[in-house]
Formats: structure tokens, C-alpha cells, sequence
């Protein structure tokens, strides 16, 4: 029995030290061309879920933890892109843009308009443009960030919390 105990454990630190990891700003966020009802368009072309906005600011030691320990895991790199578009947004940014139903805004007003004071939060917006849940702050690892995924691509988060979803999985 303490041989197999071992073996299980020495090729789970072996699957951790060889999970494949990608720069997050290259791999997880797609290129935003500024307009979200363009990128809309985009996302039910593709047969997405929706669109995932993760909003940071610059210095953000948060932000950062997130980037290097969860979204540059390939695994969650690959599933939310078969599910998301996904965009980083400055919440101080002053870049123009262009918002869900067409309305011209910068980066700065869009996180006001949304109210996203601090940084990360994570939004899911369904293919209308409409908010289906809120992640504020840093997830606790990968399997966590993944079943929020799983959440809004299950439909689950359009009639109950994160949270509550959770919980119930535990039961």
C-alpha cells in the first residue's frame, strides 16, 4: 500500500511540474479591436458563450497572480477559449472603444458604467451583451477558475451565484 501511495504521489508532483504553462497576455485574452458590438457579432459567429472581460489596472499584484498562476495554465487557456472571447480592460484606461450596444466610451468610463472600482473582476456577458455573473478578485487555483467557467457555459450562473453553485457541487 505504501508503494502505490507513493507512486500516486510521485506522479501527481510530476503532472504539476510538467502542466504546461503559456504567457497569459499571449494565450488567454484575444486581441480587442475596440468594439464590443463588433466582437459580439464575433462571438455568436463562433458559436461562443459569450464574452469574458477581466478588468485590471496597472500594478495590480492581484491581477498579476492571476496571469501567472492560473491563466497561463493551457488548460484553462484552451477551454475558455472554445467557450469566450476574452479582453483585458484598463479600468483607468482612457483608450476609446466602443461598448455593447454601440455607444462610444472609453476603458475608464466602461469600468465606471459597470462598477468595477478594483481589480481583477472577471465579467461574463452572454452573446446579448448582458451581465451573467461577476467574479471579483482572485480565484483560489485552477480548478476553481475552471468551474466558474463551467458555470456560465452550463447556464447555471444565469439563475444562481457562483457561490451557490459551488456549494451545491459540494453537497
Amino acid at each position: 500500500m505504501k508503494i502505490f501511495a507513493s507512486v500516486l504521489l510521485f506522479m501527481l508532483c510530476i503532472g504539476t511540474v510538467f502542466a504546461e504553462t503559456r504567457d497569459a497576455e499571449q494565450h488567454f485574452f484575444d486581441m480587442k479591436m475596440g468594439d464590443f458590438k463588433e466582437e459580439l457579432a464575433t462571438a455568436k459567429k463562433d458559436g461562443k458563450a459569450g464574452i469574458l472581460i477581466m478588468f485590471e489596472q496597472e500594478g495590480c499584484p492581484f491581477c498579476l497572480r492571476m496571469k501567472n498562476t492560473i491563466l497561463n495554465q493551457s488548460e484553462v487557456q484552451d477551454y475558455f477559449h472554445k467557450h469566450f472571447l476574452i479582453f483585458l480592460l484598463d479600468i483607468r484606461g482612457s483608450i476609446p472603444m466602443v461598448d455593447f450596444t454601440g455607444n462610444e466610451t472609453t476603458e475608464k468610463a466602461f469600468s465606471v458604467e459597470h462598477r468595477v472600482y478594483g481589480t481583477p473582476v472577471f465579467d461574463f456577458f452572454d452573446l446579448d451583451g448582458n451581465l451573467v455573473t461577476r467574479f471579483p478578485g482572485t480565484a483560489k487555483n485552477v480548478d476553481e477558475f475552471m468551474l466558474l467557467g463551467k458555470c456560465v457555459v452550463d447556464g447555471a450562473c444565469k439563475s444562481t451565484s457562483f457561490a451557490v453553485y459551488k456549494k451545491n457541487l459540494a453537497k
